[in-house]
């Protein structure tokens, strides 16, 4: 350490002298000329020579002095850096190897994507897909400074990488591989090619059935009255559909692009709960259904938006009065709830119906999920109603649990924080 502050000092001394190499060559001229005017010996122009050398290495002022100082520090730090404390820096997998692919250093992100690589591996045996391999080909025989890949790590979990190698510096030797993670960004391309394809399959079905109805009425149906007003009531029907469908998807894209809740509204969960039984009371009763309260004492009031707790609370007591109707009940209760450090109000709503097969528990706030597509269409379900009742959850800070056992009906718990 010693011998590169040595070397830096040197650095800088030599920089500053030769930055005031022609203030310092008029300085020498004028002093010679000047003690030649005054016939002094030519020792005492010695003292006078070694006070203008100093003053040359000295900083220079203002804007000067500040660059020079500036390039005389990156440069002694420059030399306390090594390779291996700027590969620890990367966040991302970073490998350091040499002209025959064998591996030199590796960061810790790298050991820890990687497992087992090592400083002496060949980088050709541990990355044996093709495209790892064309770009190692590619980079050491020097037909390009630099390329990128994609490629997949498949153990011990499947990733996904945009891989780039380039070489480092000037005829070092020396190659770097960077792992960009893709992983997350092909995931939600994934869900986003599956939601428009869930999406045009739900509303193509009910337009192929509206078209075929239409092309009927326009033929053998053209002269039968009951044909028509039974075609027409079945066409209504679809239309209400895709009605529902598009007022879903608008509600997620909404709740997507909404922020988070600002704190300082309250709402009595008590009246929305009230409310939200009072505009299903018509479908319970149309499912032979009937809804009972079980609330807990006191205020019952928890921070978010009255309006989408309320959507949360109808779309799980609609569920519960379509899907659990064999049941002949459905119980809504609300208690207080102590989560350890998280206290708070938990809503349950409880069915006595088929209940839900524990295989399908985790997907089923899913977009587009359904346990039994032909159930859920048969009660006009869009598919959507969980998912929207996790996004406003999520913005609300609160969750979401299932417990269902088939044939004794299912519970869904709300837990809504209280601060």
């Amino acid at each position: 350490m010693a011998d590169l502050e040595q070397k830096g000092m040197a650095q800088t001394l030599a920089i500053r002298l030769w930055n005031s190499r022609w203030l310092l060559a008029a300085g020498v001229v004028a002093v010679l000329i000047a003690f030649a005017f005054a016939g002094i010996s030519a020792y005492a122009l010695l003292p006078a020579l070694l006070l203008l050398l100093a003053a040359a290495m000295l900083p220079a002022a203002g804007a000067r002095q500040s660059t020079d100082s500036g390039a005389a520090i990156e440069a002694i730090g420059l030399q306390r850096l090594s390779g291996e404390y700027l590969a620890a820096a990367v966040a991302d997998p970073l490998i350091i190897f040499d002209r025959t692919a064998t591996i030199v250093h590796a960061n810790a992100a790298a050991y820890a994507a990687f497992g087992g690589i090592a400083p002496g591996m060949s980088l050709s045996l541990k990355f044996r897909a093709p495209e790892m391999q064309a770009l190692l080909d590619g980079v050491l025989s020097g037909d390009v400074a630099s390329d990128v890949v994609d490629y997949t790590e498949k153990l011990p979990v499947e990733r996904a990488y945009r891989v780039s190698a380039s070489s480092v510096g000037h005829a070092t030797d020396l190659y770097v591989l960077v792992f960009k993670d893709q992983s997350e960004t092909r995931r939600i391309d994934r869900m986003r090619a599956d939601f428009i394809a869930n999406a045009s399959h739900e509303l193509r079905t009910p337009l192929a059935s509206i078209a075929g109805f239409i092309e009927t009425l326009r033929g053998p149906a053209r002269n039968d009255p009951a044909a028509r007003d039974r075609f027409l009531q079945i066409m209504e029907s679809q239309t209400s559909r895709m009605a529902r469908l598009i007022d879903d998807l608008l509600s997620l894209s909404r709740l997507e692009m909404k922020p988070y809740l600002k704190p300082g509204t309250e709402v009595d969960l008590r009246e929305t709960l009230d409310s939200v039984i009072d505009s299903l009371g018509p479908l319970a009763r149309e499912n032979s259904v009937a809804i009972e309260r079980d609330y807990a004492d006191g205020p019952l009031d928890v921070p978010g938006d009255r309006d989408e707790l309320f959507q949360v609370f109808e779309n799980l007591l609609e569920n519960a009065c379509k899907y659990g109707q064999s049941g002949g009940r459905v119980v809504v209760s609300i208690a207080h709830g102590d989560a350890g450090s998280e206290p708070g109000i938990d809503v349950t709503i409880t069915d006595f119906g088929p209940g839900i097969p524990e295989e399908h528990i985790p997907r089923i706030t899913e977009r587009f999920y359904r346990v039994d597509v032909e159930t859920s269409r048969t009660q006009k379900g869009t598919g959507l109603g969980l998912s929207i009742v996790k996004h406003i959850l999520t913005r609300h800070n609160a969750r979401l649990s299932i417990k269902s056992e088939v044939g004794k009906g299912a519970a869904f718990s709300v837990h809504l924080p209280t601060h």
